[in-house]
C-alpha cells in the first residue's frame, strides 16, 4: 500500500510539453527584451548613461589648449540664470504695443492695482506642443510677472479664474500632434456668467485697470481650425478660430463696463482678426505678448508700467478677414480622388500655393496699390508695424547707390524727440519696376534690409546703416530666362516705419537701372556658387496663367480678380498620369550609375577624426579617413541619427548629441528641457538681428552646459496662413525678416560650437496630413518656382550664405591655435512633399539648390523618419545624409553597389565634417588615442544575457537527461487516452 501511494514521476510527454513552453516563453521574453533595448537604446543611453570614449593624450600635449569651444559661464546655475535673463529681454524687444490712447504705460503710484480678467491670465500660452514645446512647470505666469513690476493683482479674480481653468470640464484647444481625432479646438473662455458677484464686487477694488488676457496656442501635427462648428457652444456660421468667439466678447464688455482702463493682452503667437478691438473707443490699449517663455511675462509687468519702452514691430501683417486673404481656400485638406492606398503609395492629400509670391504683406499692399481691395477696411496692423511711449524723427544723412555688382546703402540718423527713452526700427523698402506683358510677379513692396537703434534717451540720437545688394532685387523668371533676372527702369528705395507707411521726412531714393540683366549661366549672382536655372520645372508644371482644369491658376497682379485663388473643384482633384506616377515607390536599382567604382572600405590608414578638424573639405586626408569606415559603420551611423549621430570606432568619431527644438534645448520625446525661451516670432517680432545673434549664443552656452552638440533649430517655414498650427516656431511671413534672425541665432550658436539645423527645408507650411497614419503621408506642395525661391527657400538661403562663425582648432604639431571661418553646417529637410517628391528625396532642392547653387558644406537630416515614403537610399542618393530614427525602422535596400557605398560615403564625409568641426570634439588633441569603453547598461545587459543563455542551455541539457532516465517508464493512461 505504500508503494502504490508513491506518486508516479510525470511522464516524458506531458514532461516535455510543458518544458518546451516554459523555454520558448523564456527565449521569446529574452529575444523582445533585448531588440526592445536594442531599439530604444538612444533613450536608455539618455537614462543610465551611454558608452564612452577614453581619451589618452599622446605625449607633449597635454598642456594643449583643447577646449574649442568655451563657455562664457563658470557653472551650469550660471548659465541658466543667464538664459533666464536673456528670455526676459526677448520679451522686452519683442512685445508690440498695437494701440495706445494715452493708457500705457499704467502709473503705479495711482493705478497699480489691477484686475486680471480673460481663463488665458491663469491658464497663459508659454509656447506650443510637439519637438517645439517648452517645460512651463517653472514659469514666471501671469500674476506674478506683474507683481514683479510692482502690480498688485485682484486674487479673488485670479483665484477663480485658476479653479475653472484647472477643472477638466473646461477644455482649452489642443493639438494632439498627428491625431486630428484626438486634437480639440475649444476656445475654453469663463463665460461671464461664472464671474460670481464677489469678484465684481472686488473690481471696485482693484480698478486701477482691467487686463483682458486673449491666448491662442497651436502645435506641431495640426493647424487651427478654419470652422468652428461643433467646437463652440455660441457658433456662428463660418466662424474660425483665430477670430474672438462670443464668450471672449462678452469678457471685454465686461471690463468696459466696471474699468474706467480696459487693455488687451495678446498671447499668440500667431495673427488675430482684432478689428473690432482696435475700432472699440472703450478699448483703450492691446498689447501682443505672443508666447513669452519661461520669464518673460516679466516683460510684460514692465512695458505695462513703464519700466520698459515697447520697441518691437509685428512680423505678419494682421488682416481685418482672414477668409478674404488669397491663401484662405488653399490651405487644410485636399486629395486626389484616384490617389489612394489601393492604388498608390499614399493617398494623395495636397495643397496648392495660387497665390504665388503675394504672401501676407505682398499682397496686401500690391492689392491696394492696383485698387484690388480698400487697404484701411482689409488690414488692421500692416507689417513691421508698433507703437512707442516715445516719438523719433528721421534724417537720411548718406546715400550710395552701386550698381548691378554693388549695393545700395543708405545712413539714417534716428533721434529720440519724446520724453521717455526707447528704440527704434528703420525699415528699408524697395518697389522693383513691373512689367505685366513679361509674366514675372513683383510685390509693391518688398522689405529690403531694416536696422534696430540702441535705446536712444530724449533728445539722444544714433546713425544706422542700411544695406540692399542690388542684385537682390532681382526677380526670378522660371518662364522664359529661367534665371534670375534684374529688370531696367526705376526702382524706388523707401524709408519706412511699416510695410504701408513711408517715415515723414524721408523722401523716397530712386535708383535707375538703363539695361536688363539676366544673372544665367556665368553670370550668375555674386552670391551664387554656381549658376542657378529652374530645378522645379515638375512642380511649376502644375500652374497655369489662364483658369484650365486640372491645373492651378498662378495669381497675377495684372489682374487679381480674374486670378483670385480658388479651392479645387472636380477635375483639380483628379491626378495626372505624371502625378500619379510621381507617387511610385523608390527603387534604387533604377538609379545606379555604372561609372562607379567600389570605394576602399576597412582601411587601416591611423587617421582620427581629430586630425581632419580645420581641414578643407576638399583636404586629400578626407579619402584616407573615409576608407576607414566599413559599410556596417556607415549604416549603423545614417539610419540611427535620432538625437545623436554614433560614435564610430574605425575613425575616432566620439557620439555627438543632438536635441530640439525652436524655443530651447529639449527632448520634448524625453522629458530633456534647457531653458524655455519666447517663441521664434516674439524674436523676429524685435527686429533686432544683434539681439537674436545673443540669444544664438545662450543656447550655445546652454548646449555646452548640457554637453549638446547639435540643435534641431531654428525653424523658418512661412507663415503663410495664419492658421497653421507651428506659426509659434517660424519667424514671420516675411522671408527677409525670417532669413536675417536666422542668421543671427544660427551664428551666435555656431559661435559656440553648436551646429544648427535650419529647418524644415522646404515648403512645410502646413501641419494637416503631413503623416497621417491611414496611408496620407506626406502632403504634395504646389508651388510655382518663383514663389518656392523668393518666398519659401529665401531664409534659409539667407543663412548658408550669410552665416557662420569663426572655429578654432589645432594647426601644427607644437599645438598652435588657429582659427577658420565656417558657414552653418546642417540641415534639416521636411515631412511634405515637393510636388509628388519627398523633400528629403529631392535631388534638385538637396544637392542641386543647397549644396551646388548656394555652396552648403555639410550635413542633412530628415524630420522623423518613421513612414514608409521617406526611402533612405532616396535620401542618401538626394543628399540627405541622416535618417531621424532611433533604430533602422527601414534599412537602406540596396548596400552592395557602388552607387549605393558611394553615396553613404559621401554622407558620411558630411556628417563628419560637421562633427569635427564642432564642440563635440571638446578634449581632444590630435594624435589622441580613443579607447571606447562600453555603456554599463550594456555591461550588464550582456552579462544577464550569458548568465541566461548558459541557464537555458543547462535547462536543455537537464530536460534531456530527464528523458532519457524516464524514457522505459510505463505509460500514462492518460497520455494514451484516445481524445474524444
Amino acid at each position: 500500500m505504500e508503494n502504490a501511494r508513491q506518486k508516479k514521476p510525470m511522464s516524458n510527454k506531458s514532461f516535455v510539453r510543458i518544458w518546451t513552453i516554459v523555454l520558448a516563453v523564456v527565449l521569446v521574453l529574452a529575444l523582445a527584451l533585448n531588440i526592445a533595448l536594442g531599439i530604444f537604446s538612444s533613450y536608455v543611453d539618455n537614462y543610465l548613461g551611454g558608452g564612452t570614449f577614453t581619451i589618452v593624450n599622446a605625449e607633449g600635449t597635454e598642456s594643449w589648449d583643447t577646449q574649442y569651444a568655451k563657455s562664457d559661464y563658470a557653472s551650469a546655475d550660471e548659465t541658466n540664470a543667464a538664459a533666464a535673463d536673456m528670455v526676459v529681454e526677448l520679451e522686452q524687444e519683442g512685445i508690440v504695443l498695437m494701440k495706445n490712447n494715452g493708457a500705457l504705460p499704467l502709473d503705479l503710484s495711482s493705478e497699480s492695482k489691477v484686475t486680471l480678467l480673460g481663463r488665458d491670465a491663469a491658464d497663459p500660452v508659454y509656447g506650443g506642443s510637439g519637438s517645439g514645446s517648452v517645460d512651463a512647470s517653472t514659469a514666471v505666469d501671469a500674476k506674478s510677472g506683474l507683481e514683479n513690476a510692482g502690480f498688485e493683482v485682484n486674487g479673488t479674480v485670479y483665484d477663480l479664474l485658476s479653479a475653472y481653468a484647472s477643472d477638466s470640464s473646461h477644455p482649452k484647444a489642443n493639438i494632439v500632434m498627428d491625431k486630428p481625432d484626438e486634437s480639440s479646438y475649444y476656445i475654453g473662455e469663463m463665460p461671464v456668467e461664472n464671474y460670481t458677484d464677489e469678484a465684481v464686487a472686488s473690481f471696485a477694488s482693484y480698478n486701477g485697470a482691467a487686463i483682458v488676457m486673449i491666448g491662442r496656442g497651436g502645435g506641431e501635427g495640426g493647424d487651427l481650425a478654419r470652422d468652428m462648428e461643433g467646437w463652440d457652444d455660441n457658433y456662428v456660421k463660418g466662424q474660425h478660430q483665430l477670430e474672438l468667439n462670443q464668450d471672449e466678447k462678452d469678457v471685454i464688455e465686461l471690463a468696459k463696463a466696471n474699468f474706467d482702463k480696459v487693455i488687451v493682452l495678446i498671447n499668440a503667437s500667431t495673427t488675430m482678426e482684432l478689428g473690432i478691438l482696435e475700432d472699440d473707443p472703450d478699448v483703450d490699449a492691446i498689447v501682443w505678448i505672443g508666447s513669452p517663455g519661461q520669464t518673460g511675462f516679466t516683460a510684460v509687468g514692465q512695458v505695462l508700467s513703464g519700466e520698459v519702452n515697447p520697441s518691437g514691430k509685428t512680423a505678419d501683417l494682421w488682416a481685418a478677414d482672414f477668409t478674404k486673404d488669397p491663401t484662405f481656400v488653399n490651405f487644410g485638406s485636399y486629395q486626389y480622388e484616384n490617389v489612394t492606398t489601393d492604388t498608390s503609395t499614399c493617398n494623395g492629400y495636397f495643397v496648392q500655393y495660387e497665390e504665388g509670391i503675394y504672401v501676407g504683406y505682398r499682397y496686401y499692399e500690391t492689392a491696394a496699390v492696383e485698387g484690388f481691395i480698400d487697404y484701411d477696411q482689409a488690414v488692421v496692423y500692416p507689417f513691421g508695424y508698433g507703437l512707442s511711449y516715445t516719438t523719433f524723427d528721421w534724417a537720411v544723412t548718406n546715400q550710395e547707390l552701386g550698381g548691378v555688382d554693388g549695393n545700395i546703402t543708405v545712413d539714417v540718423t534716428v533721434t529720440n524727440t519724446g520724453s521717455v527713452a526707447g528704440k527704434d526700427v528703420v525699415e528699408l523698402y524697395y518697389s522693383a519696376p513691373y512689367y505685366a506683358d513679361r509674366g514675372i510677379e513683383k510685390s509693391s513692396v518688398v522689405l529690403g534690409d531694416f536696422a534696430k537703434t540702441g535705446l536712444l534717451q530724449p533728445g539722444e540720437s544714433e546713425t544706422v546703416t542700411l544695406t540692399l545688394a542690388v542684385e537682390d532685387m532681382a526677380s526670378y523668371d522660371y518662364k522664359t530666362e529661367k534665371a534670375y533676372v534684374l529688370d531696367e527702369g526705376e526702382y524706388t528705395i523707401t524709408l519706412q516705419s511699416d510695410s504701408h507707411t513711408v517715415k515723414e521726412g524721408c523722401e523716397p531714393i530712386s535708383y535707375t537701372l538703363s539695361s536688363r540683366t539676366v544673372f544665367s549661366g556665368d553670370n550668375h549672382r555674386s552670391s551664387d556658387l554656381a549658376a542657378v536655372t529652374n530645378q522645379f520645372d515638375d512642380v511649376s508644371a502644375m500652374f497655369t496663367d489662364t483658369p484650365t482644369e486640372g491645373y492651378a491658376l498662378n495669381m497675377s497682379r495684372s489682374d487679381f480678380a480674374g486670378t483670385f485663388p480658388t479651392a479645387p473643384v472636380g477635375a483639380d482633384l483628379v491626378a495626372s498620369d505624371e502625378i500619379v506616377a510621381g507617387y511610385n515607390a523608390y527603387d534604387p536599382s533604377q538609379h545606379l550609375d555604372d561609372s562607379l567604382t567600389m570605394p576602399t572600405t576597412g582601411a587601416d590608414n591611423g587617421v582620427s577624426l581629430i586630425d581632419l578638424r580645420g581641414k578643407d573639405y576638399d583636404d586629400p586626408l578626407w579619402q584616407d579617413l573615409l576608407d576607414q569606415l566599413t559599410v556596417q559603420d556607415m549604416l549603423t551611423v545614417i539610419l540611427t541619427g535620432a538625437y545623436h549621430t554614433e560614435m564610430v570606432q574605425s575613425v575616432s568619431k566620439p557620439n555627438a548629441v543632438d536635441l530640439d527644438g525652436p524655443a530651447g534645448i529639449s527632448q520634448f520625446m524625453g522629458g530633456l528641457h534647457g531653458t524655455a525661451y519666447t517663441s521664434e516670432v516674439v524674436i523676429a517680432s524685435s527686429w533686432n538681428k544683434g539681439l537674436a545673434y545673443r540669444m544664438g549664443v545662450m543656447v550655445g552656452n546652454e548646449a555646452l552646459s548640457m554637453n549638446v552638440n547639435g540643435w534641431y533649430a531654428p525653424a523658418m517655414n512661412m507663415h503663410r496662413s495664419p492658421f497653421a498650427g507651428r506659426n509659434f516656431e517660424y519667424y514671420s511671413e516675411d522671408p527677409v525678416l525670417s532669413g536675417a534672425m536666422g542668421t543671427a541665432v544660427v551664428s551666435g550658436a555656431q559661435s559656440k560650437g553648436v551646429y544648427c539645423f535650419i529647418k524644415h527645408f522646404a515648403l512645410n507650411d502646413q501641419e494637416s496630413h503631413r503623416t497621417d497614419a491611414g496611408g496620407a503621408q506626406g502632403v504634395a506642395s504646389w508651388a510655382n518656382e518663383q514663389a518656392i525661391r523668393e518666398i519659401y527657400l529665401k531664409p534659409f538661403e539667407m543663412t548658408v550664405k550669410d552665416g557662420g562663425a569663426e572655429m578654432t582648432y589645432i594647426s601644427d604639431e607644437n599645438g598652435t591655435l588657429s582659427t577658420k571661418w565656417l558657414a552653418p553646417l546642417a540641415v534639416m529637410s521636411s515631412f511634405n512633399r515637393i510636388g509628388t517628391t519627398w523633400a528629403g528625396g529631392s535631388k534638385a532642392l538637396m544637392t542641386n539648390v543647397l549644396r551646388n547653387e548656394w555652396g552648403f558644406v555639410g550635413y542633412a537630416i530628415t524630420d522623423f523618419n518613421l513612414y514608409n515614403y521617406m526611402y533612405p537610399d532616396m535620401g542618401v542618393a538626394a543628399g540627405t545624409d541622416l535618417m531621424l530614427t532611433f533604430t533602422p525602422m527601414k534599412s537602406i535596400a540596396d548596400t552592395t553597389s557602388a552607387t549605393s557605398v558611394t553615396n553613404m560615403r559621401n554622407a558620411m564625409h558630411n556628417i563628419l565634417y560637421t562633427v569635427a568641426n564642432s564642440n563635440a570634439m571638446n578634449g581632444i588633441a590630435p594624435g589622441a588615442e580613443m579607447v571606447y569603453h562600453m555603456a554599463t547598461w550594456r555591461v550588464v545587459q550582456i552579462a544577464v544575457d550569458v548568465v541566461l543563455g548558459v541557464l537555458y542551455v543547462a535547462a536543455i541539457a537537464w530536460v534531456v537527461v530527464r528523458v532519457k532516465k524516464h524514457k522505459n517508464d510505463p505509460v500514462d493512461a492518460a497520455d494514451t487516452a484516445p481524445k474524444a
